[in-house]
């Protein structure tokens, strides 16, 4: 059998466990994250800068088909500026980033690293929380920014930001358990890593980055059960409208998030062992 024969179900899926474990390993973990942040720049003249520049010139590009060519607008509240939209815009790419990263990433994580597999006893559990946490700097940094535009161009900070890394900690939790579940099944099934690049790219076109979920036509009314769209959503109003996310919402992402991450490490622990006879 893949699953684990020392551990029952009930220890992989328990979350106390599984941070545990984790934190028993930060410094490897930490360790794994920077080098992750530092080898997608490395060589690079402006190094780590790019990713504050990489978020800033994608933006720009999207700003201006969405804003000036399409003129876009969000339509939640009337006293909307162009502003408004393109900080909103920002958030939304932001937010979206970290997912896409990740899902964009994970099913070659395993893959790339055969030596930890076969030659060294490693935690290769902390391999795409690591890849993870090196896409949350990179949002952090992009976020960073946002809140600098909101207080600059935009209608300022509320007591409704604190609700930020509630919603930030949520997409945390969704993209680690998707980066446990493609890691794992990345190594068996080659042809997930394209897959999972096309299904990006088309993320960004189906969690709202563009647009509210009030605008979507009722045809499409199953993309509001999108945790991503919820949560991009949740963020422009904390951010930009001073309202409240609705509890009903982060509720539902609370659970599909968490169930997500646990399910994730459960698939993760029982295909390890199988991983050096593939790889």
């Amino acid at each position: 059998m893949l699953l684990y024969q020392r551990e029952s179900w009930f220890t992989l899926l328990n979350p106390v466990k599984i941070t545990v474990d984790l934190y028993r390993h930060r410094v490897l973990l930490w360790q794994f994250v920077w080098r992750n942040i530092e080898l997608q720049h490395k060589g690079s003249f402006l190094g780590i800068a790019w990713s504050m520049l990489s978020p800033l010139l994608l933006f720009a590009v999207y700003a201006f088909v969405f804003l000036v060519v399409f003129d876009g607008r969000f339509g939640v509240v009337q006293t909307e500026t162009r502003a408004d939209y393109a900080i909103g815009l920002f958030l939304g790419l932001s937010l979206a980033q970290l997912f896409q990263e990740t899902l964009s990433t994970a099913p070659l994580l395993v893959v790339q690293n055969p030596n930890y597999v076969k030659k060294v006893v490693f935690p290769l559990e902390i391999l795409p929380v690591a890849a993870v946490g090196a896409a949350l700097f990179r949002c952090l940094v992009s976020l960073g920014l946002v809140v600098l535009a909101v207080v600059i161009w935009g209608p300022g900070l509320d007591l409704t930001v604190f609700w930020l890394p509630v919603i930030v900690g949520l997409l945390l939790m969704l993209s680690l358990g998707v980066a446990w579940t493609l890691s794992a099944l990345g190594v068996f099934l080659r042809d997930l890593a394209p897959l999972a690049q096309f299904f990006a790219v088309l993320l960004t076109f189906m969690s709202g980055v563009f647009y509210s979920l009030g605008k979507l036509p009722a045809s499409f009314s199953f993309l509001s059960y999108n945790p991503l769209l919820v949560l991009i959503e949740a963020g422009r109003n904390v951010l930009l409208w001073h309202l409240p996310p609705s509890t009903g919402d982060l509720i539902y992402v609370g659970v599909v998030s968490t169930a997500l991450c646990l399910v994730g490490h459960l698939v993760f622990a029982a295909l390890k062992p199988a991983f050096s006879d593939v790889l």
